[in-house]
């Protein structure tokens, strides 16, 4: 396991466990034991995932203490217009089972995205969480928040893969301090079409997958890969027991087209 020290002292597992997408009844809760059960320590759902009920049920079903894990959710858009950052925070502790996050995100940059950061500091003040953050935040929101006088968020969590390394973000999170978390950390699948990854796998004796994860944890961010099939699970979290070189990493470079699997958080209509 690999971890990284927050601006304020908080230490976060490198490799987070990703639930988008992972049914509420039916995978959740299998799938979170599960990663637990291989080593994973980090457990990232949000409210719209809908699923928080289902991740509760795999911890108390892990038998890993509460404690040891790191469990983030995440402030949905329209409880950010509707000014409920709050109320939306309780309601998401309530299904996860627990009282209090390690970490709490701001979704997307929508309306009220200032007001709601606020909020966050309240709580992230009042010891119900132990670090805040945003998602999908672009330089300009991230620069709004400092305009208004506000704490520096302690983490950035954007889509982010070697097709689309943001290297003027990262840039900027860095400078300001900044964690980067990747989503869609795998490229959605995409890797399996270029063959940088295979070839770089065959060397290390490890899977292409195994090689993208091991670019972000060599690149220095948080990664969140998802899957509900068990040996994937291992896959994935296999990746602590080699290192990228110069010139693999160079080789990956050259992956970057810079194009977007997902929204672009400037352009988003939900």
């Amino acid at each position: 396991m690999q971890f990284v020290t927050l601006r304020n002292g908080v230490q976060i597992p490198m490799i987070g466990f990703g639930v988008w997408q992972v049914d509420n009844e039916t995978e959740a809760p299998d799938a979170v034991a599960e990663s637990l059960k291989v080593g994973y320590r980090h457990i990232d759902t949000a409210a719209v995932y809908k699923n928080e009920e289902g991740v509760a049920k795999g911890i108390h079903a892990s038998g890993v203490n509460r404690s040891d894990i790191f469990l983030t959710s995440k402030i949905w858009n329209e409880e950010i217009r509707q000014r409920r950052t709050k109320e939306a925070f309780e309601e998401s502790l309530i299904r996860l089972e627990t009282d209090y996050l390690d970490l709490c995100l701001l979704h997307w940059p929508v309306d009220g995205f200032v007001e709601a950061w606020e909020a966050l500091i309240e709580l992230y003040e009042a010891g119900k969480i132990k670090a805040i953050g945003v998602s999908n935040f672009k330089e300009h929101h991230l620069e709004a928040l400092k305009v208004a006088g506000l704490m520096t968020p302690l983490i950035n969590q954007v889509e982010l893969h070697p097709q689309l390394p943001q290297p003027d973000l990262v840039e900027y999170c860095q400078d300001e301090g900044i964690q980067i978390e990747a989503w869609s950390p795998l490229m959605q699948g995409k890797f399996l079409d270029i063959p940088a990854f295979a070839e770089i796998a065959e060397k290390h004796g490890k899977t292409p997958a195994q090689v993208v994860l091991r670019w972000h944890l060599d690149t220095g961010n948080v990664a969140l890969p998802k899957s509900v099939t068990p040996h994937r699970i291992q896959e994935n979290f296999d990746v602590f027991d080699f290192e990228l070189d110069a010139d693999d990493m160079a080789k990956l470079d050259t992956v970057a087209t810079h194009e977007r699997l997902g929204p672009d958080p400037d352009h988003i209509d939900f």
